[in-house]
């Protein structure tokens, strides 16, 4: 079985060389080699590779940049994943894909389930969702998973920002109205693993959408609480403690994207397609991804 990973640098790239080592022959490419701007490259790279099964982790994340390159946004996040898509459809092979929370407005005032209406209201969203349809219109055999709030102990995220600040201020402002459940990047590779893995063994999961993130939920407040208790505990030296954190609203920080003030994702369907599977409370991996942190430094 030989597996293509598109977006290697990528904090979900990086953990599935790991995670899918062991699945099949894996090649992992990154923007020099599989640029998802430019059509020819991307084309080539993944006829090369003639690969079995898809990962594309590789995708345009700045949400705020989002809103001042549309264009951009959407050659990477929609256009270029329905040529992946195509090839995929073509080739018969299996294309696994990563979409997000963001496709939703987040007004719904309990978690979002698959079939849920899409109502995206950023640049980001709307390029993710048309990515997601390109993919389900292709006739692709593939998995897309939709998570949110992505940590990991390497690249740049939240858990990191929090970290830096805390280390120069003694009381930090942090957005306490906005709901989700922080997702590790190793814990999407896991589960991006356990599909492939059955798409080896002859048992893939049906195709369409699945929601993955991991469980329970709190508030961007809630996660700088958590990350600063962590490091803390990791013998950290910052400035800012927990108690220090302050709540604010949407509204006193305001961006140039705006963000879903529901972020949560149900995840029963992904439980019953893959029984057995336990999903850890976020707090598990955001202490592994802070502790990893703090071990390489800022």
């Amino acid at each position: 079985m030989r597996i293509l990973i598109l977006g290697k640098a990528g904090q979900v790239g990086w953990e599935l060389q790991h995670a899918l080592a062991s699945q099949g022959d894996v090649l992992a490419l990154g923007r020099a080699e599989a640029d998802l701007e430019d059509p020819g490259q991307l084309r080539q790279a993944v006829i090369d590779a003639a690969p079995d099964v898809i990962v594309n982790a590789a995708a345009h994340t700045a949400v705020d940049r989002a809103e001042s390159e549309p264009e951009r946004v959407d050659r990477i996040n929609h256009l270029a994943v329905a040529e992946l898509a195509a090839f995929a459809a073509g080739r018969g092979a299996w294309l696994v894909h990563y979409s997000t929370d963001y496709v939703f407005d987040g007004s719904k005032p309990s978690p979002y389930v698959e079939t849920d209406a899409a109502n995206p209201i950023t640049v980001y969203g709307r390029s993710k969702l048309a990515g997601e349809r390109a993919v389900l219109a292709s006739g692709a055999k593939a998995v897309i998973f939709r998570t949110s709030w992505v940590h990991a102990g390497r690249g740049h995220n939240f858990i990191r920002t929090i970290l830096r600040l805390a280390r120069e201020r003694e009381t930090l402002k942090v957005v306490a109205d906005q709901i989700g459940a922080p997702t590790s990047a190793g814990l999407v590779a896991d589960v991006t693993a356990l599909a492939v893995h059955a798409i080896v063994d002859g048992k893939p999961p049906a195709a369409g959408i699945y929601n993955l993130t991991a469980a329970g939920e709190t508030s961007w407040h809630g996660l700088a609480r958590a990350t600063i208790e962590a490091a803390l505990a990791e013998g950290a030296l910052l400035k800012a403690t927990p108690q220090s954190i302050v709540a604010i609203t949407t509204a006193d920080y305001p961006t140039a994207a705006a963000r879903p003030a529901n972020s949560r994702l149900d995840t029963t369907k992904l439980r019953q397609t893959f029984r057995g599977l336990a999903l850890p409370d976020w707090r598990v991996h955001v202490r592994g991804s802070v502790g990893a942190l703090i071990r390489t430094g800022p």
